[in-house]
Parts: structure tokens; sequence; C-alpha cells
């Protein structure tokens, strides 16, 4: 490895990217030398970019929206995890020059879940709110913990019901819409739509959560999201947000790159320091 490998993430938008600071700091903790850039990609255009990208010497990408299925068309080679997600968040250069394509993001949020906040995944309840690509991404990881059940609820029942469908020999899954969820309660709560972006909140029942219920939402602020907010009011036992797991699958794709993986604790500690100082 050369002092100068080159990583970047690509995105559209990328403006508030958090992940050149990680790698950085991902960087300074293993001692390596690497540069890491947020590159914003014009729609349509990239798998030209990522060609010049590694054409021009690029070691490594990390991929983020709306361009995760166009990665994993663009790898030469796919992970288990990233034929699974069907899409790619991590492309890496090889020794033979093909480009291997995986998908960190399921591993990520497990890895927050179970070692940072100390939640439960085995035998526990399990409900997932949309059916995009964010929960694609994470249902294997998350059903090779076991939960008891886990239920997709999407404003489109269809989508739910196909995800279900696609990972049902992984365990018990079902799929609803928001209008049919009922007095059933669950142990934890993910939260996979992009309502929190907007400010919104998907339609849930006040009785969702057991007593000792959680709520996770994958997108992360400096503020509390609305659903964080709703955990908090319908008396969650904890809440968070999703910053501990885009540090996790960060690192995760710091290991495919570089053979180390990263302790992240600290650097959690420091996105979030300086997300709060930025409001």
């Amino acid at each position: 490895m050369t002092a100068t490998d080159k990583y970047a993430v690509f995105g559209n938008p990328i403006k508030h990217s958090k992940s050149p600071q990680i790698h950085r700091m991902f960087a300074a903790q293993a001692e390596q030398q690497l540069s890491y850039r947020a590159v914003k990609v014009d729609v349509g255009k990239f798998a030209d970019a990522a060609k010049s990208f590694f054409d021009n010497g690029g070691k490594g990408l990390n991929i983020t929206v709306p361009f995760k299925i166009e990665a994993y068309h663009f790898a030469d080679e796919l992970s288990d995890r990233a034929r699974l997600a069907g899409a790619v968040n991590t492309l890496a250069l090889q020794e033979d020059g093909k480009i291997y394509g995986d998908n960190t993001d399921g591993d990520g949020l497990v890895r927050d879940i179970c070692d940072n906040l100390a939640w439960e995944l085995t035998d526990k309840r399990i409900l997932l709110l949309g059916a995009g690509g964010a929960i694609r991404g994470v249902l294997a990881p998350l059903m090779k913990r076991k939960p008891s059940q886990v239920l997709i609820a999407n404003r489109t029942v269809e989508k739910a019901q196909k995800l279900a469908r696609d990972f049902s020999a992984f365990g018990s899954v079902g799929a609803c819409s928001f209008e049919a969820l009922n007095a059933n309660q669950y142990d934890l709560i993910i939260n996979g739509t992009s309502a929190s972006l907007v400010g919104e909140l998907p339609p849930l029942p006040t009785n969702a959560l057991t007593d000792e219920g959680c709520c996770y939402d994958m997108m992360y602020s400096a503020a509390p999201t609305p659903f964080m907010r709703w955990g908090a009011e319908n008396a969650a036992w904890a809440v968070s947000d999703g910053l501990g797991m885009l540090v996790e699958q960060a690192a995760e794709s710091f290991c495919v790159w570089r053979g180390t993986r990263p302790t992240t604790r600290p650097v959690i500690d420091a996105v979030r320091e300086q997300l709060e100082a930025s409001q």
C-alpha cells in the first residue's frame, strides 16, 4: 500500500457526509496514510464516475443514496451479504484488478444495537418500518440473531410482502400496512423510512412497545428525530438514532479495504460531539 491510497464516498446529495471525517479518524487510529473525499455524482453518471475513479488509481469507494443498486451492478464480484441486500455500499479494488462489492449496512446496524447499545435481539419481537433498500440491507443480519418474530410494516403492503417472502428462509417474518398495525407489542421498533429526513413520523399505534421496548431510527441528526421523540413520549425503555450504525458500517468498509477493524467508540463519541456542537 502506498502513502497516497485514494478512497471516496459517492452520493447525491453528499455535502453533509460524515464519512471523510470518520475515515480520517480510522486511518489515524491505524497509523495508516490515505486520502478520502466526498464526491457528488450526477444521477445517471455513476458507472462512468466509478470507472474513472478506479482507472485513476482509486482503491475503494463507499456508496450512498441513490447509487447502491448501480454499485451492485458495477461490481465484478459480490459478497454474500451484498447479494442478499441486493445493493452495495462498499467497492474495493482487488489485486487481480476486479472490483469487489460488499454491503456493510446490516452488520453495522447489528453491531451498534448489540455492542454499543447492549440491546438484545435474540428471541425479541421486532417491528421494521419501511420496505425500501434501507430495510432490505439489514434484514439478513437481523434475522441471523434469531428474533422470535419480525414484522415489516409499509405504506405499500405489497413491497413489505415481497420482502417478507424473500427473507422467509431466515425465520418468522411477516408483513402488513401501517394501518393494519394492531394491539401487538414489540421489543424493538426500527425506523427504516425516510420520514425523519423531512421531520415526519410513520403512523404508529401508541401502544406498540412492550414495557422494555426500544426505538432505533436508522437516520441521525443533532436533535432527536420525530421517531425518537415518539418513542420517548410512549415510554420507550431506550431510544437511539443511527449515528452508531453509520460509524460501524464505515468500520466494516475500512476493514474490507485495509485489513484491520478500527475501534469505533471514540469515533462515535467524536462525531456525536461535533454534531451537537453544530446545532
